[in-house]
């Protein structure tokens, strides 16, 4: 005769280690019945809701205890996200054109936006990681966070249906959705920079990687951001792309600052007759 184990007093919702049970233990909560609790939507497969949440670290730990992880689900979730806010966007910016509408999608659908999405679910405290990911502040970061939201959405459309999901996905980015802020505050700093040395010049910023120090897991890279030959801002941060956005952030503020001295400078000018006072207004008019 078998011996059944004693039902776990720990609930599985926070656990990194200890697979989810499949019994009928009703003292555990299972982290997909946690997360359809907490979304409040009408699922019918909790399984697969509970895939979307594992993570392949978290399968070669326990590789028979789900049915799979959740990077096929995340591929399906992309496209869902992208198709939900690109219709959400063309109703409710009808005077936007085809790159106004490209760079609101891309601040809702970046990583950094998908990760705020999952930050409003609470969605990392459901994740199923392996020990290494989880030692890794994984609940925490935002590449993570992002491709678990994905994967979420392809769950919840594959069990509700687009219809579902859409609404379920359009209420929860609603404050992103109907920002009226202008387009080129919504652009990353390394496009805006990227744009500014174009119109310059032609030319790509070039970043380059200065030092990555520290363990693998804690990670710290210290990039430069060159332009014309000269260095413009250094970023640091845990990966490359998080240096650089910072170090054309710098850049950009860089380039600001010298701008505004040089109109400070042209409009303390000594002007001679009206030609110069002409010239120093339509100075003025220029745009920044």
């Amino acid at each position: 005769m078998q011996r059944r184990s004693a039902p776990s007093k720990t609930p599985s919702t926070t656990s990194t280690s200890t697979p989810p049970s499949r019994s009928s233990v009703t003292s555990e909560v299972r982290p997909g019945h946690a997360v359809v609790e907490r979304l409040g939507l009408p699922v019918r497969d909790v399984d697969l809701i509970e895939q979307a949440l594992v993570h392949s670290s978290w399968l070669h730990e326990h590789p028979d205890a789900a049915r799979g992880h959740n990077e096929r689900l995340e591929f399906l979730g992309d496209a869902v996200v992208n198709l939900t806010i690109s219709e959400a966007l063309y109703a409710r910016h009808p005077d936007d054109d085809e790159g106004a509408l490209s760079a609101r999608r891309a601040a809702i659908v970046s990583t950094t936006g998908l990760a705020r999405l999952a930050g409003r679910i609470e969605l990392g405290r459901y994740l199923l990681l392996g020990e290494g990911e989880s030692q890794r502040s994984g609940r925490r970061r935002p590449s993570l966070l992002a491709s678990s939201f994905e994967a979420l959405t392809g769950a919840l459309y594959l069990d509700l249906g687009y219809d579902v999901v859409r609404r379920w996905l359009q209420t929860l980015a609603e404050p992103e959705l109907s920002l009226a802020a202008p387009v080129l505050s919504l652009k990353s700093p390394k496009s805006r920079l990227q744009e500014y040395t174009q119109r310059r010049s032609g030319e790509r910023p070039d970043y380059r990687l200065v030092e990555a120090s520290g363990p693998d897991h804690e990670k710290s890279f210290r990039i430069e951001v060159w332009v014309d030959g000269e260095q413009l801002g250094v970023g640091e941060g845990p990966s490359r792309r998080t240096a650089e956005t910072s170090a054309a952030a710098q850049a950009i503020e860089r380039i600001r600052a010298e701008r505004a001295a040089d109109r400070l400078a042209h409009a303390e000018r000594p002007s001679s007759g009206g030609d110069g006072r002409q010239r120093r207004a339509q100075r003025e008019r220029r745009p920044a």
